[in-house]
C-alpha cells in the first residue's frame, strides 16, 4: 500500500521538522512520507503515490485579504484544495489540521473569519453525538484536552460536513465530509514538549505575548493530551483498512 504522507505548509524549517516528527510519533508510522508545499508544488502523481494525506498547520491565514497573500500562499491553498476535493469524493483520505481546516471550509462554501480565534495553550474539546459512531472519533473520550493557537475559525461547519467536535470559543473544532475527509481546528499531533518548542519559534508572531512564554509553556506541559494522538492513530488505521 502507498504510504501516508505529511504535507508541510510551514515556511519555518525548524517548526516543520518538529511537526513532522510529532505526526510520525502520534500515528506510529515510521514510514510516514513528506511533501513540502512551501518549496515545491503538489506533484502530479501524488494521488498515485500516497494512500492519504495529513496536513499540518501554518502561520498563514485563510481569512487574510487575497491582495496580502504571497504567491506561495496562494499556490499552497490551491494545492490543498486539490487534496481536499479528492478526499471529499472518496478517492483519497485526508486529515487537515489548524490552518488547513480553513482552506477546506472555504472550498466547501463555508465562512472563515477572525471572529473565532483561540489563545495559545490547552483547551477543552467536546464531541458531538455524531462523533460517537464515527470510525475515527468514536473511540475518544467525550471531552478531552487539546492544544490550540490560531487567529481565525468558523462559526458553523461548511455545507455537507458532519460536525464532530466543538467548544465555546471556536464552535467548529472538527468535522468529517463523506467517509475520508477529516478536519480539525485544534492540533492533534504535538506532545506538550513539542508544542512548547514550536511556541519558541513563533513567540514573536502575535499568537501570545512573548513575555508570557514561561507561564503558557507551564500550562501546556501540565496538560493531559492522550486523546488527540489516539485520534491520529485511529485515522492512520482507518486509511489502512
Amino acid at each position: 500500500m502507498p504510504p501516508l504522507v505529511y504535507v508541510c505548509v510551514r515556511p519555518q524549517a525548524g517548526a516543520a521538522a518538529g511537526e513532522y516528527e510529532s505526526f510520525r510519533a502520534a500515528m506510529r508510522r515510521d514510514d510516514l512520507a513528506q511533501l513540502d508545499l512551501v518549496r515545491d508544488p503538489l506533484p502530479d502523481d501524488a494521488f498515485d503515490r500516497f494512500a492519504g494525506f495529513v496536513v499540518g498547520g501554518s502561520p498563514f491565514n485563510v481569512a487574510d485579504p487575497e491582495s496580502t497573500k504571497t504567491d506561495v500562499q496562494r499556490r499552497i491553498e490551491a494545492d490543498l484544495e486539490r487534496i481536499a476535493a479528492r478526499a471529499a469524493d472518496g478517492t483519497t483520505a485526508g486529515m487537515f489540521t489548524c490552518y488547513s481546516i480553513g482552506v477546506v471550509t472555504r472550498m466547501l462554501g463555508g465562512e472563515v473569519t477572525r471572529a473565532h480565534p483561540e489563545d495559545t495553550g490547552p483547551t477543552t474539546i467536546s464531541l458531538t453525538d455524531a462523533a460517537g459512531t464515527d470510525p475515527v472519533f468514536g473511540g475518544l473520550a467525550n471531552r478531552f484536552t487539546a492544544l490550540t493557537a490560531h487567529k481565525e475559525g468558523a462559526a458553523a461547519a461548511p455545507p455537507g460536513a458532519t460536525l464532530l467536535a466543538t467548544n465555546a470559543a471556536c464552535p467548529v473544532q472538527a468535522y468529517r465530509v463523506g467517509d475520508r475527509l477529516y478536519a480539525t481546528q485544534f492540533h492533534p499531533e504535538p506532545t506538550g514538549r513539542a508544542f512548547t518548542e514550536r511556541m519558541a519559534i513563533y513567540r514573536d508572531d502575535g499568537y501570545f505575548d512573548a513575555r508570557d512564554y514561561d507561564r503558557i509553556a507551564a500550562r501546556v506541559l501540565a496538560a493531559s493530551l492522550t486523546e488527540p494522538a489516539r485520534l491520529l492513530h485511529a485515522f492512520s488505521r482507518q486509511v489502512e483498512r
